[in-house]
């Protein structure tokens, strides 16, 4: 419900309407010009998800905004205070000081992308239904898990598209596009929430785009056919594709499925910067681009609106003048962003957090799994989890192709980044974690080959890694007394290796040949399975992590040959 809807000027900010309760201490959003304290409209049986109890005396709201709840006082207008009280606290108490709520934001946005997830929020009712009706929801047509968990690691896939819709945007050209998947980030949140990675997609690399099952407006579905070998940005937009077609592509790329897909256009970026009063960005040398119309000087610069938009979009006037130069402007934007966000001024600052949140949920277009603000919220709270030294940006490795125009994943280097991102290694901790990884090496003797006995199992790995497996160890390896059994009995993620006490120096033998870490060890108690001769054999489990036979079992950051940064550090554009 906006200003108007309650009865107020139209020239009036929502962000305005917060005051102070002296008695609490606590904001409170004042819907009402003769209320002396906010009112809080009583929810409707059943509805949005909220739910409202009430007690004898004083009258409560409770609502529920992701994992959590919060209580607030539902203050009747015109209510008085005992005849006689004080306005304020009893003689000799200290006025209580107001309360710093940290409430939890995170913002995405590069190039013409972003999203605010917004917790814990105080605000009414009335304004919550306000915030989840701004929020568009589209159909992930199964492309995606279903959804994100507290308990393991959370992928998330943020598109910006360029199609000029919304108001300013007339002026870009194109008008009558459908929009294409102009600039995409893949954020991978650790399942410890420790660490994060931000995996810049180009949109002029060339993919493979799967048929696609779409869920066109009128609720039927359309199986849209793939194409082969064409660029990325075409797998949004064109041909009838929805963001769920770019979800099938990038798991395609890179064998990681999304939990959920965000959209947002070109409105995100100059709302949001605005919002926030501002985002800093810093210039090697000046810009004065005639495409995207910014004119920037040395060093450093306050941007929003119009130019934090034409900054974004910046291409040939930095770097080689590529798609993957603008890339750079677009991360060293983002951490910037992200560090205006999680400071102070941001944080404990209601107008700024109201701003946001409406410039948030407006931008957004997101699966409807996920198309309500306490869900939001909940997923919010399990990104902003990770601190800025840990959250990582990077961009797909590539080469360039031979029509000049358009680049190839690198072979060896874009495989090895996908890898890293889907086994949830971290980027921003790499000796720390290298240090763990040698000093959790398996200690002890190691059989010889041919003297490990083992039994292989297909739990979840791609069809005929068992069989590939055991070709393997048994032509290239030595390791003569080894089945596969076909598939387990069901699947997991992480390859085990499961051995009794007296197969440890086996275990180890092939944890080497196979590069499997310490933690796929299960030791048991001396109750394995036992072979044609009778003799105990291990079970080799291979999951969904298997990356095939003879191919190390873990991943390294260390080993990786990618730009990478950190948002809590300043980089000057060149």
């Amino acid at each position: 419900m906006d200003a108007q809807g309650r009865g107020r000027a139209d020239d009036i900010d929502p962000a305005d309407q917060w005051v102070l309760n002296p008695n609490t201490g606590e904001y409170e959003l004042r819907l009402t010009p003769s209320a002396p304290q906010s009112t809080v409209p009583r929810p409707r049986r059943n509805g949005a998800g909220a739910t409202g109890k009430r007690s004898a005396g004083a009258r409560t709201e409770t609502m529920t905004a992701g994992p959590g709840t919060r209580e607030m006082p539902e203050v009747v207008p015109g209510q008085r205070r005992r005849r006689g009280a004080p306005p304020g606290p009893p003689p000799g108490r200290r006025r209580p000081k107001p309360k710093a709520k940290g409430k939890r934001v995170l913002v995405w946005t590069g190039g013409v992308l972003a999203f605010v997830l917004v917790g814990g929020s105080a605000a009414g009712y009335a304004y919550y239904r306000h915030l989840n009706d701004n929020i568009t929801a589209l159909s992930d047509d199964g492309a995606s898990t279903g959804g994100f968990s507290t308990d393991r690691a959370i992928n998330v896939l943020i598109i910006g598209t360029d199609k000029r819709s919304g108001k300013g945007n007339e002026g870009y050209g194109d008008t009558g596009s459908a929009g294409h998947a102009d600039t995409t980030i893949l954020l991978h949140v650790s399942k410890d929430r420790t660490n994060a990675t931000a995996m810049s997609i180009p949109r002029d690399m060339v993919v493979d785009i799967p048929d696609c099952p779409t869920t066109q407006e009128d609720g039927s579905t359309k199986d849209i056919p793939g194409t082969p070998g064409t660029r990325f940005n075409v797998s949004l937009g064109q041909a009838g594709r929805t963001p769920s077609c770019t979800m099938r592509t990038v798991t395609e790329l890179t064998g990681i499925k999304p939990d959920h897909f965000m959209v947002a256009d070109f409105n995100a970026v100059k709302t949001l910067s605005t919002a926030v009063g501002g985002v800093e960005v810093c210039l090697k040398k000046a810009i004065d681009d005639p495409k995207s119309h910014l004119k920037l000087p040395e060093g450093n610069s306050v941007i929003q609106g119009e130019q934090a938009l034409a900054f974004v979009r910046t291409r040939y006037t930095v770097g080689f003048g590529s798609d993957l130069s603008r890339i750079e402007l677009q991360q060293q934007f983002l951490s910037s962003l992200m560090r205006k966000l999680k400071s102070n001024d941001t944080l404990t600052n209601p107008s700024k957090m109201l701003k946001l949140a409406e410039a948030g949920t407006e931008a957004l277009t997101v699966d409807s799994k996920i198309a309500d603000l306490r869900k939001l919220a909940a997923l919010g709270q399990e990104i902003g989890k990770v601190n800025t030294k840990n959250l990582t940006f990077t961009t797909v490795p590539v080469v360039d192709n031979t029509d000049g125009a358009t680049v190839l994943p690198a072979p060896e280097k874009a495989q090895a980044l996908f890898d890293t991102i889907r086994d949830d290694v971290s980027l921003s901790e790499v000796k720390k974690q290298e240090k763990a990884k040698e000093d959790a090496k398996l200690k002890g003797p190691r059989a010889e080959a041919s003297e490990v006995r083992v039994d292989i199992y297909n739990g979840g790995a791609r069809a005929g890694s068992a069989q590939e497996t055991l070709t393997y160890l048994q032509n290239d390896e030595g390791v003569t007394k080894s089945s596969q059994l076909g598939n387990a009995d069901k699947n997991q993620a992480k390859t085990t290796l499961a051995y009794d006490p007296d197969q440890a120096d086996q275990a180890r033998k092939l944890a080497d040949i196979l590069g499997l870490p310490a933690s796929a060890l299960k030791p048991g108690d001396g109750n394995s399975e036992s072979n044609a001769q009778g003799l105990p054999t291990m079970v080799l489990t291979l999951g969904e992590d298997f990356k095939g036979a003879g191919k190390s079992g873990s991943s390294s950051a260390a080993d990786l040959d990618v730009e990478k940064n950190t948002a809590d550090k300043e980089k000057c554009a060149e």
